[in-house]
């Protein structure tokens, strides 16, 4: 293992670069945040030569590699692989995404993968979500209502009301928009952040729930909802192509129609 250099100016210091195995026919380079608050006094970036010849097509696909056959002690969460339970959310090429669903292939040279941006880091890739999932509990993220359904039968919707569902019930609370919000590296501890709106206007937006009035006043702040400045981020950053800012803007709408 031989160092590696980083730009003057990066707050990230070098650490040791992996080389590919003999016979490696295309490498790729992995530039990977390795860090651990209990033992390290800075973080550092490690390099790891990966065989492409002998690796999936997802940077997930990478990072298991490198776990199981170069380092095992890097640390990272991940579950399903499939773009569904969002555990695999981290900064890679600059961009808050999911490994599992961000192809090796569509970046060129390096590939830079960090820790969710803006949190705590537990370990490595891992962020700590503390503070997103208390405030996502703030919202009770549940159907409320105090009207009995018929007897067997469930709570029905037209049509055009499930299909105002739709665009938020998709979200599976990966953070990548939360942790890509300007307004929320500023005011995190004050401002909900565009995922735990999304998820509020899911239920704003449910025909079938009796607290809207509830759940607005619950909002009524300064700084619950009016600290988003439509920047973007959220948007641009989603990687299941939601659209957290429009669902923003519409709990703006429904909290000014109240006055």
């Amino acid at each position: 293992m031989a160092e590696f250099s980083l730009p003057k100016n990066s707050r990230v210091k070098a650490g040791r670069r992996h080389g590919a195995p003999s016979g490696a026919t295309t490498i790729k380079v992995f530039q990977i945040y390795r860090y651990d608050p209990d033992a390290d006094e800075t973080p550092r970036l490690d390099a790891y030569e990966v065989d492409r010849a002998t690796c999936g097509p997802m940077v997930l696909d990478a990072l298991i590699k490198i776990k199981n056959e170069i380092d095992s002690t890097l640390t990272f969460r991940r579950s399903c692989r499939e773009g569904i339970c969002g555990s695999c959310a981290m900064n890679i090429d600059g961009t808050n995404t999911l490994a599992c669903l961000k192809p090796i292939a569509d970046i060129k040279g390096d590939v830079k993968i960090y820790p969710l941006p803006h949190l705590p880091v537990v370990k490595d890739l891992v962020a700590d979500l503390s503070q997103p999932y208390a405030q996502l509990e703030v919202i009770e993220p549940w159907l409320q209502a105090d009207t009995v359904p018929p007897l067997g039968a469930e709570r029905l919707q037209s049509p055009a009301e499930r299909a105002r569902l739709d665009g938020s019930w998709e979200c599976i609370l990966c953070f990548c928009c939360q942790t890509g919000c300007p307004s929320y590296w500023w005011n995190g501890d004050r401002y909900l952040g565009p995922a735990v709106l999304l998820q509020a206007y899911r239920w704003l937006a449910d025909s079938r729930d009796e607290n809207t009035g509830k759940r607005l006043d619950m909002l009524e702040d300064p700084f619950r909802v009016y600290r988003c400045h439509t920047i973007m981020n959220c948007t641009n950053t989603c990687p299941k192509g939601l659209n957290p800012g429009k669902a923003v803007g519409d709990i703006k709408r429904m909290l000014l129609a109240r006055h």
